[in-house]
């Protein structure tokens, strides 16, 4: 710098600037695979996010249409020790007034008739609350099938129609109940203290309301099996409304495989969630009063609800996750619902998807149907079409009576194939979705559904109900390593009815002396 030049630019020779060259060469190269890198990265991190850990086995569509995998189980409540027949005197009468919608009252009909054995009561026949619930007075005798359920439970317990009439001092009167409110869930003890204290004071006892008042869980699996008895033998529905179920199944599998899905998606089960944003604000003021005038005031935010699986799916949920599950538009559904709440803008997506839907108005139209659609005839045809489907979906099994006694109905009836959404596994993957994150989607939805239960037997985990699964107290093995799980000896109907037969001998040979 001192001689006032300027910096001189170096002489580099050929073989120095091919040098390089080479090297600039590969920098680009090496910025370029860095850039599709990072491309790559981002492009899949979405479809990452939506990825499970661990991607159980897939289940084909084929495999589904088949009764799960039993595991050597079968089913079978039939007692197993010693069991012996009502004493022919008992302690007096009960009755119970059965309230809600069918299935909430069939399951209060089995814990009648644990609470008479327990008792060593006499069952007066049930009353349903129809009045409250369907506005339909068809009650127990217009439902089910009187002889056959006093004839099925003759090994069990007595029941009768009626309180008959006594005759004291020269008249006939009838036996005056004594009304009693049963604690929710009550234990065993109740009955045992309480209840037969009054029993045996007033000679009959009118439990009222009887929904939820016997505890589930009971460590005796004999009162269990009676359960069973009750709600897979006994309690079965009048013959017209039988042939008339069974004249649906026919037309529907007679175009094949056909699918029923409870599609709970009505006015009371979205107050009960609190799930409103979806609706217009006409539609939301209508579900905010419902939730005011039939459930208890709580502060409930739509996304914190949804984001931990307590909202019902859409219509077109349902639809995605068949979608995602490998069943296409050919598929036959038949929808056992209510009115469901927002009307057709919210069927069009599924319709669109599985266009093949029926209900029991559309394969049957016969009148005694089309007048009874939301009555006790109506739930209780879709309840024995959804029973022998191939396949049964219910959208919203939390406190649903409907869908949890069909899933241990048909637990029981050979294990037939349930698909059973996981709505929390489900809402973070739609709620991406619904965020315009739709790589992946289809294949996380399968990673969620595969790995939830389709129908085979599987340890009873508290909230679920006894009579969602019965297993495995109602299920045995033929050659099962542990001898409470061996199957009870085939001649045990026999054994059951010679001991009531020599009960009966044996009172009448007193009778006689």
């Amino acid at each position: 710098p001192g001689d006032g030049t300027m910096f001189k630019r170096p002489n580099y020779n050929r073989h120095q600037l091919k040098k390089i060259e080479g090297l600039f060469t590969r920098f680009k190269i090496t910025v370029i695979l860095v850039v599709i890198l990072i491309i790559y990265f981002v492009f899949s991190a979405s479809k990452i996010d939506y990825l499970q850990p661990e991607s159980p086995p897939e289940i084909s569509v084929q495999k589904l249409w088949d009764t799960a995998d039993a595991g050597g189980w079968r089913p079978s409540s039939t007692p197993r020790s010693n069991w012996p027949p009502p004493p022919k005197e008992s302690n007096g009468f009960l009755r119970v007034r059965c309230n809600g919608g069918l299935n909430q009252q069939r399951t209060a009909i089995c814990n009648a008739v644990l609470a008479a054995r327990i008792m060593n009561a006499t069952l007066v026949l049930p009353e349903l609350d129809t009045n409250s619930y369907w506005h339909d007075d068809s009650g127990f005798q217009g439902i089910y099938d009187v002889d056959y359920f006093i004839k099925s439970l003759r090994y069990d317990v007595h029941v009768v129609e009626s309180i008959p009439e006594i005759r004291k001092n020269g008249r006939t009167k009838k036996i005056k109940s004594l009304q009693l409110r049963p604690p929710r869930d009550a234990p065993i003890s109740w009955y045992t203290t309480v209840a037969l204290e009054k029993m045996k004071q007033h000679g009959a006892i009118y439990l009222t309301p009887f929904s939820h008042r016997l505890a589930e869980e009971i460590d005796n699996p004999e009162y269990q099996r009676l359960r069973c008895r009750v709600n897979y033998h006994a309690l079965r529905f009048k013959p017209h409304i039988m042939q008339l179920s069974q004249s649906i199944v026919a037309k529907l599998r007679s175009q094949g495989h056909f699918m029923s899905i409870h599609l709970r998606f009505e006015k009371d089960m979205l107050s009960f969630a609190g799930c409103f944003d979806i609706f217009t604000p006409r539609e939301q003021k209508i579900l905010m009063k419902y939730r005011k005038e039939n459930f208890a005031d709580k502060k409930l935010v739509y996304n914190e609800r949804r984001a931990i699986g307590k909202c019902p799916l859409t219509p077109e949920e349902v639809g995605l996750v068949l979608r995602a599950m490998g069943f296409d538009n050919s598929t036959r559904i038949y929808l056992a619902a209510g009115e469901l709440f927002g009307g057709e803008r919210f069927m069009k997506p599924f319709r669109a998807m599985f266009p093949l839907l029926e209900n029991h108005s559309t394969v049957d139209s016969s009148s005694e149907l089309t007048d009874n659609t939301q009555g006790l005839l109506g739930s209780a045809v879709d309840y024995m079409v959804c029973l022998l489907s191939d396949i049964f979906m219910p959208t919203y099994d939390g406190p649903s009576n409907f869908a949890n006694n069909l899933l241990g109905h048909r637990l029981y009836y050979g294990f037939r194939t349930n698909i059973r959404p996981d709505r929390k596994g489900l809402a973070p993957i739609f709620m991406k979705r619904e965020a315009g994150h739709v790589v992946g989607f289809e294949e996380a939805v399968r990673g969620v559904m595969m790995k939830t239960n389709f129908g085979g037997p599987h340890k009873r985990v508290s909230p679920e109900s006894f009579y969602t699964n019965s297993w495995p107290e109602c299920f045995c093995q033929i050659s099962g390593s542990n001898p409470e799980d061996r199957c009870p000896p085939d001649n045990m109907m026999e054994v059951l009815e010679g001991q009531l037969e020599r009960q009966m001998t044996n009172v009448t040979s007193i009778g006689d002396e």
